[in-house]
């Protein structure tokens, strides 16, 4: 990273940021030849490569989404790393997932070659690849990136049979329980649990079971899953933009919708059902009447030292119905490259780093996100760090993808308006939410 620059020296700096030099740099230019590019207003990166040696280093920018620094830290090991062929940079996008969303499309829709890389959430890939927005990864780089990778996240990142960006980081959801609730009501973890009967041991012990409600992307999620775990899906043909047809009036539609409902009118039900995200189920989890919990695994890290850890156990997402096993959520982040960089091949390079199976491995144990590369949950520290790795991994390989649309925002802003609050869904939801889904898609109803 640049050095911070003082004096006459921050505007020359300031007008050759493309050039990103360092105030060392510029300190062994003689400042005759510094003096003259700033008189004429030629501070292009030519001009003054001529005044330093060695060469400026390329930079690529990395828009990343807000983590606790793990991704600014492997920014530094991948600059590093290249011993002088590239620089990372990385600038920070909001908080939200929708935020996110928003601002990368305003930058690559103007075609700003300012983002070269990008932490871009799973539910968007297809649309930003339909847009022209990333740059496809050839199939010599395809084969050599993705030797080892769970397939769920694979196929997170492929749009029209094409590789478009590199599965960085995933996510899935566990069914936590507190050891005492579950032995109290006589549950088997090790087995297949489905959501009656979490909700009934909830019932029984006088205990909550918490999801995230909130109306937000959390909750299509939660849907999603729902949905999935019955056998069904939101839309038959994804892939067919806004002539897709939508599969959620069905069966597994309306059983998911049964879950909801009965969640939503039960005793087990957390009074923040309605306005719960991740954290606020995970405090009603803390509470003293949490029971159960579905949510990601930073919960489990969160606990580390505290007492209620001994107390957390853990299962497979509950199942819809009996017999069929569970599909679990699949959330994380995958790293594309912008179409408009001017450096795509370094851009390679840094990818092929940043998402490499030690990097994930670091990353995994400092932000408790998962790995997508199967070999990664093999490792001691990782096993020791998460004794359910098994699962996670499980978990991951067989998880459940949104939708993967060029219409995504629009389907995810359908669900969320029809399926909330949650005490509202019953079994003509779904058949609601297949009409909502056409009007929107066909321009005849605005969101």
């Amino acid at each position: 990273m640049a050095e911070p620059v003082d004096g006459g020296l921050a505007p020359l700096l300031a007008l050759a940021d493309a050039a990103t030099f360092t105030k060392r740099e510029i300190q062994n230019c003689s400042m005759a030849k510094v003096s003259s590019v700033f008189r004429v207003a030629l501070v292009s990166a030519a001009a003054l490569a001529g005044c330093s040696e060695p060469a400026a280093v390329p930079t690529l920018h990395w828009y990343i989404n807000p983590d606790n620094g793990g991704q600014t830290r492997l920014a530094e090991q991948c600059t590093q790393q290249a011993r002088g062929r590239y620089r990372i940079r990385t600038a920070l996008l909001p908080r939200d997932s929708t935020a996110q969303r928003e601002q990368l499309v305003r930058r690559l829709a103007a075609r700003d070659s300012g983002v070269d890389l990008m932490s871009l959430d799973v539910p968007y890939l297809a649309e930003f690849a339909h847009a022209g927005f990333l740059r496809e990864f050839h199939p010599q780089e395809r084969q050599a990136l993705t030797e080892g990778l769970l397939e769920a996240p694979l196929a997170s990142a492929v749009w029209d049979g094409r590789l478009f960006a590199m599965p960085f980081n995933a996510n899935t959801q566990l069914l936590w329980v507190r050891k005492s609730v579950a032995e109290d009501a006589g549950l088997d973890l090790n087995g297949q649990l489905t959501w009656d009967e979490i909700i009934e041991a909830a019932e029984r012990t006088g205990t909550t079971v918490q999801v995230q409600a909130r109306r937000y992307e959390g909750y299509t999620v939660l849907i999603n899953s729902l949905i999935m775990s019955a056998g069904g899906a939101i839309l038959v043909d994804p892939a067919a933009g806004k002539d897709a047809v939508p599969a959620i009036d069905s069966a597994a539609g309306r059983a998911a919708a049964r879950v909801i409902e009965r969640l939503a009118n039960s005793p087990a039900a957390a009074p923040t059902l309605a306005n719960a995200d991740e954290g606020v189920a995970q405090a009603g989890f803390r509470a003293a009447n949490g029971g159960f919990m579905t949510n990601w695994p930073f919960v489990y890290t969160a606990e580390a030292g505290r007492p209620l850890q001994e107390d957390f156990g853990w299962s497979r997402w509950p199942a819809v119905e009996r017999g069929r096993a569970s599909a679990p959520p699949l959330g994380g982040v995958n790293v594309a490259i912008s179409a408009f960089s001017k450096r795509p091949s370094l851009a390679v390079e840094a990818v092929a780093c940043i998402t490499s199976p030690a990097s994930q491995k670091q990353y995994m144990l400092a932000e408790g996100l998962l790995a997508t590369v199967e070999s990664v949950y093999d490792d001691p520290e990782i096993r020791a760090a998460f004794p359910m790795a098994d699962l996670l991994r499980e978990s991951v390989d067989e998880a459940a993808p949104r939708p993967l649309t060029p219409y995504y925002p629009d389907i995810t802003d359908v669900i969320q308006r029809t399926w909330h609050p949650p005490a509202s869904v019953d079994q003509t939801t779904p058949a609601r939410t297949a009409r909502f889904i056409v009007e929107v898609l066909h321009e005849r109803r605005l969101l």
